[in-house]
C-alpha cells in the first residue's frame, strides 16, 4: 500500500491506479486499474470507481456511489449519499455498448444531492448545486440551482452553496 493516502483494509484498489496524497478510501470500495483520483479526497463506504473515471482534489463522494467510466469529476465536487452516475443512454444487456459511452463531466465545485440520478452526457456547472433525489437530464450551467424530476433551474448559488 501507498503511504500518502489511506485505505481501509476492505477497500480494493487494482494494480495500475493512481491516488492523490492524503485521500482516504474506505470499507468495502474498489478502485478499478487506471482510475485517477486526486489528492485529498474522501472515499466514502461502497464506492466503486471505473478505470475510466477521473476524479479530482478535494472531491468528496459520500457512500455508495459508483463513478462509470468517462465521468470525470474536477476539483472540490461533493457527491451526496447513493447519488446516481450513468454512461449508455440505452443499455441493453444483450447489446454491448462500451464504445458508445458518453462523457459526463462534473465542474469544480459543484454539489449533488443524496440519491440525484446524473444522467450520461451532461455537463454540470461549476458551483452548480443539485437537489436531493433530481434527476439531471440535461446540462445545469454554472451557479445554478436545480431540482426536480427532471431538474429545472430555480435559482442562483454562490461558491458557499448559499442561494442568491
Amino acid at each position: 500500500m501507498n503511504n500518502s493516502y489511506f485505505a481501509h483494509e476492505s477497500a480494493y484498489i487494482d494494480e495500475g491506479t493512481i491516488i492523490g496524497e492524503g485521500t482516504k478510501i474506505w470499507h468495502f470500495c474498489h478502485i478499478m486499474s487506471g482510475a485517477h483520483i486526486g489528492n485529498n479526497c474522501s472515499i466514502g463506504q461502497n464506492v466503486n470507481i471505473g478505470s475510466m473515471a477521473i476524479i479530482g482534489n478535494g472531491v468528496k463522494i459520500q457512500n455508495n456511489v459508483s463513478i462509470y467510466d468517462d465521468v470525470i469529476i474536477e476539483d472540490d465536487v461533493f457527491c451526496g449519499p447513493s447519488c446516481v452516475f450513468t454512461n449508455v443512454i440505452n443499455p441493453r444487456s444483450f447489446i454491448e455498448r462500451k464504445n458508445e459511452y458518453r462523457k459526463t463531466i462534473i465542474k469544480k465545485g459543484a454539489s449533488i444531492g443524496a440519491n440525484a440520478t446524473i444522467v450520461c452526457g451532461v455537463t454540470i456547472g461549476e458551483y452548480a448545486f443539485i437537489g436531493a433525489g433530481s434527476v439531471v437530464t440535461k446540462d445545469i450551467p454554472p451557479y445554478s440551482l436545480a431540482y426536480g424530476n427532471p431538474a429545472r433551474i430555480h435559482g442562483k448559488v454562490d461558491e458557499k452553496g448559499e442561494k442568491v
